[in-house]
């Protein structure tokens, strides 16, 4: 079980929006990681926590997508649906921060990091899809950063399931506290 303070912890949900959930995923579901989230969010909101919403979008013309000189360029619709990056219904509460992102990580070129320190947080419960895209991306520069990380295993998922493994077994426990959504709890 980790307790965690809810003065100084914030929740951050990784692109649950509705053209990232309708993506194959494994080990987890999108439904289960959505209501895993939303699960969370409830909670967090009633310790008086902060619910921070990432999602990413791209202009129509994708010109503010990352560079895709790769060896393994990601594909997409063009131009994508027009509701891609509307976060899933019913996610958003009044009072929740919404971050919008242009890439992977959630801190670069957002206000997250502002928005974080200023509410004092230390801590950030993260979940969301994918784990070695956003989920890992956004893990990686917060521990830069200096934020202490808790990460439910069960509360993300991937397109692939060997690098989801990889990220929780060999990644995250250097970056963060592993766990299972169940076994959050918050300290008055």
């Amino acid at each position: 079980m980790i307790a965690l303070d809810p003065k100084t912890t914030a929740l951050v949900l990784i692109d649950l929006q509705k053209g990232i959930l309708n993506m194959p995923v494994v080990p987890h579901s999108s439904k289960d990681v959505l209501d895993r989230g939303m699960m969370l969010a409830r909670q967090a909101r009633d310790a008086g926590m902060p619910v921070v919403l990432v999602h990413v979008g791209f202009a129509p013309d994708f010109a503010d997508v990352p560079p895709q000189n790769v060896d393994a360029p990601l594909s997409h619709a063009s131009p994508l649906p027009a509701d891609w990056s509307d976060l899933a219904p019913g996610l958003r509460q009044e009072g929740d921060l919404v971050v919008l992102k242009h890439q992977w990580g959630a801190f670069t070129g957002t206000d997250l990091d502002l928005q974080l320190r200023r509410r004092g947080i230390r801590t950030v419960i993260m979940a969301g899809i994918a784990t070695n895209f956003g989920v890992e991306s956004t893990l990686r520069h917060g521990w830069e950063l200096g934020y202490d990380f808790v990460i439910p295993e069960d509360g993300c998922t991937s397109l692939d399931k060997d690098l989801h493994d990889m990220a929780f077994s060999r990644l995250f426990p250097r970056l963060c506290r592993v766990t299972q959504t169940d076994q959050i709890r918050f300290t008055a």
